[in-house]
């Protein structure tokens, strides 16, 4: 990746992030790690545990739900954010299409910041409820 300046602009490119401002930015930006995902490597799985979650940086992830592909993501998105609030299951399996970068949010540190950051927390939440409401219409995760 670039720099720390394309780092802020591809995190603010997610929806769920889009509305924080620069310093936000700047801390989410130092709490994510970049890791190459190679084409056909399964990112999460269905019904496991997770912790974390994935923003793409480059590359296509498939994504399934009880072995049906439900939709595609690409750059910009995030992935296994739900995961990553609650602990809870994953609720998709997501595949990478092609050879990918991701950056990587662990739980303990993103919840750590949402703490020190309450304007995080709101976009995320705010963020959610956004992708609730396109589950309900179109049942895309």
């Amino acid at each position: 990746m670039a720099g720390t300046d394309s780092k802020v602009a591809l995190v603010a490119s997610v929806p769920m992030f889009a509305r924080c401002g620069r310093k936000e930015l700047q801390q989410l930006t130092q709490l994510v790690d970049e890791i190459e995902v190679p084409a056909g490597r399964v990112l999460m799985r269905q019904g496991e545990h997770g912790e974390e979650m994935f923003i793409v940086v480059k590359g296509r992830f498939s994504i399934e739900r009880d072995g049906r592909t439900i939709a595609e993501r690409g750059p910009g998105s995030a992935l296994g954010e739900m995961s990553l609030l609650s602990g809870g299951p994953r609720t998709a399996t997501i595949t990478a299409l092609e050879p990918s970068t991701v950056l990587v949010a662990a739980h303990r540190e993103f919840n750590s910041l949402m703490d020190s950051y309450p304007a995080i927390r709101l976009q995320v939440l705010e963020g959610l409820a956004q992708k609730v409401r396109a589950l309900d219409h179109d049942g895309v995760h």
